[in-house]
């Protein structure tokens, strides 16, 4: 597989603002995901909750939608480009999906066009979109890290001493999670 970034690239990676933006909405994204899920669960489960699960899928909606401008604008320093650059091309296929099945959660809300519980239902498959595009990223991260470092143990030893930037190492996954 060729590498993830080139010399350039991967300068303009480090240099670029949106590096560390995506490295914090990332694992925001995540954790609110997580409260998300558990919210969603309870009130399938119980029949209780109901506005707390909604308040959560909206909020998580909004944190990717920020994370995908944030993305786009990334891709534009990085690649030149604001999305589907053959480096993450299926990642934002897949990103694609997750944005248009999260929207369909907001628009069926807002119009009523499906009872509480379609609406969860709709939500846990947008969930599930984004596990897999979040999995797609974090490949990615794996694939640049160790493109970065090395695969001999010598050189992670090397690695090892000298970490990366903090930029650098959020920065290899873009809009992971």
């Amino acid at each position: 597989m060729a590498e993830l970034y080139t010399a350039e690239q991967r300068l303009r990676r480090d240099a670029s603002r949106w590096t560390l933006v995506q490295g914090i909405l990332a694992p925001l994204q995540f954790l609110v995901f997580l409260v998300s899920v558990a919210l969603v669960v309870r009130y399938l489960m119980t029949g209780h909750g109901e506005a707390a699960a909604t308040v959560s899928i909206v909020i998580k909606t909004m944190v990717l939608y920020a994370i995908m401008v944030t993305g786009s604008l990334w891709e534009k320093d990085v690649f030149g480009h604001y999305l589907f650059v053959p480096a993450f091309y299926w990642e934002d296929m897949v990103s694609m999906l997750v944005m248009a099945l999260h929207t369909a959660y907001l628009i069926c809300l807002w119009q009523q066009l499906l009872s509480t519980e379609q609406l969860m239902y709709l939500a846990i498959a947008a969930y599930l979109a984004y596990v897999i595009n979040a999995a797609q990223f974090l490949y990615k991260f794996k694939l640049a890290r160790k493109a970065e470092h090395g695969t001999s143990s010598e050189t992670h030893r090397d690695a090892a001493s000298a970490p990366l930037s903090s930029t650098a190492t959020l920065s290899s996954s873009v809009e992971v999670l």
